[in-house]
């Protein structure tokens, strides 16, 4: 190691001193782009780090590649096939809810049920606040030039903002929700229980005259009732945040609003709302009551013929159509005389008469269409004439 020291000082002195000057201007020199200046040194400093950084970020990425592509997805299947189970339950949920629903339809157009849609909305600005904590409205840039009047429902996509209290030339005053002297009917989406929504001095809504031995969960959405005529029935007003029992036999129970009351910028004035009677979907699915009642058969109705035939008695051949004639009268037998026995003048014989069927309508088979033709009468059956009964022997009396 002397030796080689020894033997190249000089050059060795030579490459330090020339590495110094060479680091010296690298750190001096200033390197100009059009974003900004860097040093030549930072230039070659990351120039010879880069590739190396290059390296590890390929192998971190292939190997987190791997990890997500192949071992954190082995239970993907069973996760599949359970996505796919809850699919098909909700499918068959949707269509006992469509069921439910065409049948709802039905029984509010039987019993003449109203709707009330809202048809006509007008879009206004929030130009203004009353900047005060006690009372809460805002001012919008439409008024009675524009057709708004008071007590017109006030709203947006996300729920209920308010109700128009006063209305000027150009501009009216919404009263918001949460302010203290609001009243808003409202029902509970699941539970259907029915109270009325007011501000707290806090800025906060709550829901009252609820019974306190009723169940309210939280995170229950809270609906508009439509029982204040001002506000449509099922416009989203908020949600249930917390229950609480009152002093009361009510509960105490927050509602925060769906639609951020302190960041409003445009809002929608509900105009005009239809009210008119449900009547159910023609489109909507038959049911199957109503298909087996259509493919049921019915009772043909009765041929006149046929009333004819039972007036007078006859049974028509089925199958075959048959015109009634009336039956012709038999004539008459002539009753036997009894001969007069010997021995007993008094004695009358005992005369045994032949038992004849009644006498049967002729009917005929007569073609459709063949009018003013007399029917082939069928020809009836002889009867046997009744024979006369033979004479028997005088009864003898005994010998004394």
């Amino acid at each position: 190691m002397e030796t080689v020291l020894g033997r190249y000082r000089n050059l060795i002195v030579l490459v330090g001193v020339l590495f110094v000057q060479v680091l010296g201007l690298a750190i001096q020199v200033k390197r100009t782009t059009d974003t900004d200046s860097s040093r030549l040194i930072r230039v070659w400093a990351v120039g010879a780090v880069s590739p190396l950084e290059k390296t590890l970020v390929w192998a971190q990425t292939s190997t987190g590649n791997l990890w997500h592509n192949y071992f954190y997805l082995r239970g993907v299947r069973a996760e599949n096939r359970e996505l796919k189970r809850q699919i098909e339950e909700m499918r068959v949920e949707h269509v006992r809810i469509s069921q439910d629903a065409e049948q709802a339809r039905r029984l509010q157009s039987l019993l003449a049920f109203k709707e009330q849609f809202i048809s006509k909305t007008l879009a206004a600005q929030v130009i203004g606040s009353s900047g005060s904590e006690q009372s809460r409205s805002i001012y919008l840039d439409k008024g009675e030039k524009d057709g708004v009047k008071p007590d017109m429902a006030v709203i947006t996509a996300d729920g209920v903002v308010g109700k128009v209290l006063h209305v000027y030339r150009s501009t009216s005053l919404v009263l918001l929700v949460s302010d203290q002297t609001s009243g808003v009917g409202a029902i509970l989406e699941k539970s259907r229980l029915q109270g009325i929504l007011r501000g707290l001095p806090s800025g906060e809504i709550a829901l009252e005259k609820v019974m306190s031995d009723e169940e309210v969960p939280a995170g229950e959405l809270v609906l508009s009732s439509g029982g204040d005529r001002i506000f449509p029935k099922g416009l989203p007003i908020g949600r249930v945040v917390r229950v609480r029992p009152g002093s009361d036999l009510f509960l105490n129970i927050q509602v925060k609003p769906t639609a951020n009351l302190s960041k409003l910028e445009e809002v929608l004035i509900v105009t005009k709302v239809d009210e008119r009677q449900a009547t159910p979907e023609q489109s909507g699915p038959v049911r199957a009551a109503d298909v087996l009642a259509e493919r049921l058969p019915t009772v043909p109705t009765k041929p006149a013929e046929a009333v004819g035939s039972a007036a007078t008695g006859a049974a028509p051949q089925p199958g075959v159509p048959s015109t009634t004639v009336s039956a012709q009268p038999k004539p008459a037998q002539p009753k036997p005389k009894a001969p007069a026995l010997a021995g007993d003048a008094s004695a009358t014989p005992t005369v045994r008469r032949p038992i004849t069927s009644a006498p049967s309508s002729f009917t005929s088979t007569a073609q459709p269409g063949d009018a003013g033709t007399e029917a082939a009468k069928v020809p009836q059956k002889p009867v046997k004439p009744a024979t006369e009964p033979e004479p028997q022997p005088p009864v003898q009396d005994p010998p004394q």
